[in-house]
């Protein structure tokens, strides 16, 4: 096997054991949003309820709370954007990368 498979393989390896190991670990833990510890915390040290300052834009909108799903669709959507102009930035200095270099070897 070459070193390149070799890495590959345990590379593989490593990512699965990352996404399977708190599969069996954390049974039973409940996984929440960063606005809802938030709010816990102010409530604890405040002693009174927290109340946001606004309302989120989509929700007045449609006049009502989003459903899980949809949160969870625009979160993925942000995501997929946020991760293809990042990918897109890294191959065009790559490749002003190789071109410089090409440059450089033709004078």
């Amino acid at each position: 096997m070459s070193k390149t498979k070799k890495t590959v393989v345990t590379l593989l390896i490593i990512a699965a054991l990352i996404a399977l190991i708190p599969l069996f670990t954390l049974k039973g833990a409940e996984f929440g949003g960063s606005d809802d510890a938030g709010s816990k915390v102010v409530s604890e040290i405040t002693g009174t309820e927290y109340e946001p300052w606004f309302k989120p834009v989509m929700e007045t909108w449609i006049g009502g709370e989003l459903p899980g799903e949809i949160e969870s669709l625009l979160f993925c959507v942000q995501t997929g954007i946020g991760v293809g102009v990042i990918a897109f930035l890294m191959g065009r200095l790559v490749e002003r990368h190789k071109i410089e270099n090409k440059k450089k070897k033709i004078n």
